[in-house]
């Protein structure tokens, strides 16, 4: 009888009922995110070609990627770098000042102009299909090579998207463009329910414009709206090569000048079928991505005070 008590009391405590809860997101979570992981940073230790068995090669594929990979220090890491800073930290930024202003206007409006902001983050390939390669097409026929003859800026059409010194401007530009998602709607959402009651009293206190109020009231009223928007800013900037590639039509991009980490993975994995030495890039660029979360976190989470 005691063990009978002790059983049914086993099954109705709230840490069971919690349990219960969790296991289906436990289970989704370890199947599509933990194990994927862990058999990635398996292979990133071995020689494995698809066809025949991973081969263990200890510190290889790590050792080759920081000091044998000529491509990736030249040119690979320097683009992931700049195109990172640019694009997460200036799309967030713009994605920060996009919503502050939309949250000035009427209703009816803003629910325009944040449907025309967000769309191209959901449709980005087609419209790089069918606008921007239009735009910059190599030809006379390109809108960005007819104007600026008829301007007579140029005499001959550019090669926007086969040469290096103009490929990598190019993806930032288009890469911006597109880099009102999520994290742009979210921080238009935590703007929106900010009580305005702490606007009022601020200004009795002593807030006299627009520049100290988001200083001091917007940010840290929406803490938990611009880490979520700088985590999706952070993902989406290491994970944006496609982009680089669309505008190519090829992977790797003209003379490696728009070549992500996210484009060397490709490269190596599903061109070269060098898959281990691609996930041990894998591993490096999720490190790299871990980093950044973690300082995104310890800058907009609340901090305990004892």
């Amino acid at each position: 009888m005691a063990a009978e008590g002790k059983k049914k009391k086993l099954f109705e405590t709230e840490g069971f009922h919690s349990f219960v809860l969790l296991l289906p997101y436990g289970a989704l979570f370890f199947t599509f995110i933990l194990l994927p992981i862990m058999v990635a940073i398996g292979l990133s230790f071995t020689y494995f070609d698809v066809i025949r068995t991973p081969r263990f090669a200890g510190m290889n594929n790590y050792i080759t990627l920081l000091t044998g990979d000529e491509v990736f220090m030249k040119y690979v890491l320097p683009n992931t770098i700049l195109y990172a800073i640019v694009v997460g930290i200036g799309g967030y930024v713009l994605s920060f000042i996009m919503a502050w202003i939309l949250a000035q206007v009427t209703p009816r409006a803003r629910t325009l102009y944040a449907l025309a902001m967000y769309t191209p983050s959901m449709v980005g390939p087609l419209m790089i299909q069918n606008i921007w390669k239009v735009i910059f097409s190599g030809d006379q026929n390109g809108y960005a090579n007819s104007y600026m003859m008829k301007l007579g800026i140029i005499e001959q059409p550019i090669q926007w998207l086969i040469s290096s010194d103009y490929f990598m401007t190019i993806m930032i530009f288009v890469s911006l463009w597109s880099s009102m998602g999520v994290g742009f709607l979210s921080m238009l959402s935590g703007i929106m329910n900010i009580d305005q009651e702490l606007y009022e009293a601020a200004y009795v206190d002593g807030i006299k414009n627009r520049a100290q109020e988001i200083i001091y009231i917007t940010i840290p009223s929406m803490k938990p709206q611009m880490l979520f928007g700088a985590v999706m800013s952070i993902v989406n900037a290491f994970n944006m090569g496609w982009i680089g590639v669309a505008l190519a039509g090829a992977n790797p991009t003209p003379d490696y000048s728009g070549q992500l980490i996210a484009n060397h993975i490709d490269d190596f994995a599903y061109v070269r079928y060098e898959m281990g030495y691609a996930t041990a890039v894998s591993v490096a660029l999720l490190a790299l991505v871990w980093i950044c979360s973690k300082v995104a976190n310890n800058l907009f989470t609340e901090k305990d005070e004892y």
